[in-house]
C-alpha cells in the first residue's frame, strides 16, 4: 500500500487551513521527509496546466486539481481551485458504465 499526501489541514490539534497552500505543503514536506517507504508527498507542480493535464491523461490518471498556492484552504468548490477530470480514465469510465 502507498499513501500520497497532498495537503495538511490539521496538525496536533492546530488548524492549518488558514495558512496558504504553499505553507501547508512546506510543512507537510518537512513532516514526511523521514516517513520512510510507502508514504510520499504529492508534489505541487508549477507550470503549463494544459500540458500537465495532457500528461496526466497519457498516464491514465483521473485528472488534475489546480490550486492557487497563495490561498488558504476552503472546503467545497471555490474559484481558487479547479478540478479537471480525464474523460478516458478508468475511474471515470467505471462511473459512467455503472461498475463503480
Amino acid at each position: 500500500m502507498v499513501l500520497y499526501a497532498f495537503d495538511l489541514l490539521e496538525l496536533n490539534g492546530e488548524d492549518w487551513r488558514p495558512r496558504t497552500l504553499e505553507q501547508r505543503k512546506a510543512k507537510l514536506a518537512k513532516l514526511l521527509s523521514n516517513a520512510g517507504e510507502g508514504i510520499y508527498l504529492n508534489e505541487h507542480l508549477i507550470g503549463d496546466g494544459a500540458n500537465i493535464f495532457k500528461h496526466a491523461c497519457l498516464m491514465e490518471l483521473e485528472g488534475i486539481v489546480s490550486k492557487r498556492r497563495d490561498f488558504p484552504y476552503r472546503s467545497g468548490r471555490t474559484k481558487s481551485w479547479i478540478k479537471v477530470k480525464n474523460p478516458k480514465s478508468p475511474a471515470i469510465l467505471r462511473v459512467q458504465d455503472g461498475t463503480f
